[in-house]
Formats: structure tokens, sequence, C-alpha cells
């Protein structure tokens, strides 16, 4: 845009979002914020808000809106509670690299620092947990600060940015003329990598016998599920995911072989100690998938490719660490690997598949003993679907059991919180999924705990008409709570058993349909009812209450002794 006008700054935050491509907005309104809000109400017809029911919903839903349409998420708040509740959210998108426009109020300008009403300092709460932010105390400053956000959050490793702006600065008039940015100074987002790494990744795969390929979110984040596709096809190298990895490959993938980690899947935790190469990419060697760090991978020579430098030789010191997008990485080394995996180590991969599948798989999904359990369901619903719906869980159980019992087809199809692990996070979650993917089913398993931390967004939800599928497991309980204190503290079940409301009543009150299941026999129709609905839906399934998540590595073992049961 070349003519140059003048607006308010309140104006120009809404024209920065749609010179931006920015379409969808979720938010939450407030006296400092009132401005913005007022100049939205002439903005409908280009800019789509979404009025949740806490300014922490709004941060999740922006999230995961960003993972299921690869575009920036944003998200408005008030000055005060209204910013601070978005801390948790931030947070989260924060530690699992999601770029999300955080938009919050200030008091006015001349009264900062004087402690005046619903006046916070987020400029200094945010800046842990935020890869930029800035405060905006004159309109002229807007479009710049717009941006630089922008810019900042969605290049590199992505991130959350945060913009807080004084009420003064949204009435006051200013010239509008915004131009996007696409580099600063002493910013290198998109390192070139040497050569010489290239010559020395390629030495060591032709040396390998028993190599390994660790797929982390990085992957997604650069849209390289395509070339890493072209890199296992060509080479036949075994390739597992971590849990924010999850549907960087398709599990129809003849060389995908599950899912790293402390609930991950018994063969590539075993063989990650056999292997003599591990090529981790996108991926931060997190504790969850390394376990006693002293014990790892000792076999093995390790390539590590990322986009953050810091990530490198952080926690695994690596023999080649390589600073680069992942996505031209592998462009790279593609065409010049000759190579091809031998196929008695895939077969290692086999035989321990066929272990975990008789001892916890078949137990977990097909077993017609006892109470319906968690894997089952999950697995149903993927059959169901073909592995075709976009999956948002909560945290706990039903996010280990979501993670292990869907079979992903596509990409960013698996939504969840991984780094903070942010109970609640699940309702808003698929509020923003389903927003964001109007075409595609949306799923969300949740456990009776989380979904209570934020079970106000089912009036998002009524609101909106969203096609949300909410599947609660019940077990009265906080499942995975309960399960480390009946393993490590002797059944003491302290402050974990959880009566619940009757929540397919409560969701018929936002005007919502639900159903109980109580039955194995009721399951399959219950089911096949939720999925044909044309409207949100919400099942609770009671589930055996004291059911644990298996296989898993206790805390201080080695990855290689991952446990298959008690």
């Amino acid at each position: 845009m070349n003519e140059t006008y003048k607006i308010t700054g309140a104006e120009a935050i809404l024209l920065s979002l749609i010179e931006e491509n920015t379409n969808t907005i979720f938010g939450y309104p407030g006296g400092a914020i009132m401005p913005i809000y007022d100049k939205l109400f002439d903005k409908y017809d280009k800019l789509k808000h979404i009025l949740v029911r806490h300014e922490q919903g709004a941060a999740h839903a922006a999230q995961a809106y960003a993972q299921v349409t690869g575009k920036p998420g944003v998200c408005f708040a008030t000055s005060g509670p209204g910013a601070t509740n978005l801390i948790t959210g931030i947070t989260n998108a924060h530690l699992d690299s999601i770029p999300v426009i955080f938009i919050t109020a200030q008091v006015a300008s001349p009264l900062l620092g004087t402690d005046t009403f619903q006046e916070t300092d987020m400029i200094s709460l945010s800046i842990p947990v935020t890869k930029w932010n800035y405060q905006v105390t004159n309109a002229g400053e807007i479009t710049d600060a717009m941006a630089l956000a922008f810019f900042y959050s969605t290049s590199g490793r992505p991130g959350p940015v945060l913009i807080d702006i004084t009420r003064d600065a949204q009435n006051e008039l200013t010239e509008f003329n915004y131009k996007k940015i696409r580099a600063t100074r002493s910013y290198n987002p998109k390192p070139k990598f040497k050569s010489d790494d290239i010559k020395t990744a390629l030495q060591l795969i032709f040396q390998a016998k028993q190599p390994l390929f660790l797929a982390g979110h990085g992957i997604l984040l650069a849209n390289a599920t395509r070339q890493l596709d072209s890199f296992i096809n060509k080479t036949k190298i075994p390739v597992a995911v971590t849990l924010l990895g999850k549907s960087a490959v398709s599990e129809d993938n003849p060389n995908y072989v599950g899912m790293l980690g402390m609930h991950g899947n018994y063969a590539p935790n075993v063989l990650t100690n056999q292997a003599d190469l591990l090529i981790a990419a996108g991926m931060r060697f997190d504790d969850r998938v390394t376990g006693d760090l002293s014990r790892y991978a000792k076999n093995a020579r390790i390539i590590h490719i990322d986009i953050d430098k810091s990530e490198l030789n952080k926690n695994i010191k690596a023999d080649v660490a390589i600073h680069a997008d992942i996505k031209e990485f592998l462009e790279e080394i593609t065409p010049l690997v000759n190579y091809k995996t031998d196929e008695k180590w895939r077969e290692k991969f086999d035989k321990l598949y066929s272990v975990e599948k008789d001892r916890v798989i078949n137990k977990e999904c097909f077993s017609e003993n006892g109470k319906i359990r968690s894997g089952e369901v999950v697995n149903l619903l993927s059959v169901k679907t073909s592995g075709e719906a976009i999956i948002v869980t909560d945290v706990g159980q039903n996010q280990m059991m979501g993670a292990r019992y869907y079979q992903y087809k596509n990409p960013n199809s698996f939504i969840t919180s991984g780094g903070l692990g942010t109970m609640g996070f699940g309702l808003p979650a698929a509020t923003g999924a389903q927003v964001g993917r109007p075409d595609k089913t949306v799923i969300l398993f949740t456990g009776d705990g989380g979904f209570q931390m934020t079970v106000q967004e089912l009036g998002t939800i009524f609101q909106y008409n969203l096609p949300v599928k909410i599947i609660i497991l019940n077990n009265n309980y906080l499942g995975m709570v309960r399960q480390w204190q009946q393993l490590f503290n002797n059944k003491r079940y302290a402050e974990t058993n959880m009566p619940t409301p009757d929540f397919p009543l409560l969701a018929k009150a936002y005007g919502i349909e639900g159903n109980l299941v109580k039955k194995r026999e009721e399951l399959n129709i219950a089911l096949n009812k939720m999925l044909h609905h044309r409207g949100p839906y919400l099942l609770e399934i009671k589930i055996e209450k004291e059911a644990n998540v298996y296989p898993m590595i206790y805390p201080g073992k080695a990855v290689d002794e991952i446990v298959l049961e008690p």
C-alpha cells in the first residue's frame, strides 16, 4: 500500500493485520482495548473475530489455528487481568515454537508506572516467553511494530510475539503506509549451512549399518514433510517421531517405526541405544525423549540439524551439528545420498513392534474384557475416520493415548501441548483448529480433569456452531498423576480422585448435543452417531478407572529400559 492517509492507531492495528493477510482474530474485549474493538466493528467484512470465554482460551485457540493453517494466529486482550490471563497460552506457544501475534491494550501512557486501575507491566512479564515484544506509546510506531511482529514471529524458529499498546496511542491519529519487513540487521533467521556439513553427513550415513532418523516438530514448522518423505523413501532409514513430530510422517509409510519418548513405542526407544547413527532433525533431545542422558545413544554418531543454534550441543553433543533450515538441508542432501539401509536392521524394529503389539497394543485396543479403555476408543475412531481427522488432545493419559493409537496420515493433524503440558489446552485448541479448518473433522480427546479447566469454551463452540467432536475419557481421576502415585507413591492417591458433573447435561445447557457411554456394546453406535452429527457433539465415555499408559520409561532410566507392563 503506497497511499498515505491519517487514521487512528486502533484502525492502524486492524489495517496492518489485513495487510498481513490476517482474517481471523481470537479475543475478549475490555476497557483499555475498547478503541480497537470499536474500529473492529467497521471491519467485520475483512476480519472475523472469535469471542472466547476466557483470554487463556483465546491464546490456545490462536495457537491451534496457526498450526492447522500455517498462518500466524492473532489474539487480542485488554490490560491488566485480560493480558495476564494470556501468559499460560503465550508460554505454551513459546515452548512449542508456534507463531502467534498477541496484542494487548495498556493504560494511557501518562499513567504508566502509577499502579493505576488494571495496569500491569506486560513487557517485563512476557520477556521470558516471547520471541520479541514491544510497547507502543504513540500511534506513529504502530505500523513498524506490527510489521516487525509478523516478521519475527514467522521467520527462523517461529514463536509468539507481543505488542502492548497504550489507550492514548489507540486514539491518536497517524499516517498509515504499511510496509512488510523482509529483513532486519543483526538477525539472520535462515542460516546457510556449510558444504562441508553435507559432505561429513554423507560420510557418516554411508558408514552406518544401523541408522535411525529422529523427526521432531521442526519438520512440520519448516513445511518439510515432503522433503523428509523423499529422503527416507530413498534411503529406507527407519524414522521415529517425537510427540510434537507426530504427523510429520504418514504412519502408512513403511519406514515409519513409531514414537519416541516416555510413553512412545517399544522398538524406537530400545533400538536408539543400538543405533550407530542418529539423524536428529528439528528436535531438541528433550528429557522425555532421552531418558538418562548419561546412557543415551552411546553407540551412535549423531547428526543434529536445527534452525535454532542454541539447541545444537545443548543436551546431546553432536558429531555434526548443522545450523540450517531442515527443509533446505534435506533438499540439498537427498539427491546426493547413495545409501540404502540393511533390511536386517529394519527387521529388528518389526520384531520389537510385534512384542509391543502382543503385550500392550492388543490388550489396550482389542480386549473384550473389563471396562472400556482409552486406546480402543482412539483406535476405533482412527479406523472410522481413516486417519484423516485433525486430532486435538488435552494433557495426560488422554494425550498419550491420542498420540499412540490414532494413525495420522496428514501433516499438522495432531495438535497438543508439548513443552508446557498445559491441562485445559484441549477444548480451546479444538475451537481454534475447527475455525482454521472448517473443512475437516476435528476430534478432541480430553480427560475429565483438563476439560473442566476451560469448560467455558463450550460457549464459544455454541456461539459459532463449530462442529467439534468432544470425547471426554472419564475415569474420575487426574489419570496421569494417579498413575505416578500408583507406581511411585504406593497408591497414595492424594487429591487425584475427582467426582465430575453430568457432562452431556452440561453440554446441553450450552445447546450442544451430548451422550454418555458406559458399556462397550454401546460404544460403536455412539461413535457413529457423534461423527454423523452435523454440529458440535460431546460424548462422555466412562473408562477403566485405574488403567495405565504403557510402555513407559521410568524416571532416571535409560531409553532401552522401557517397560511394557508393571
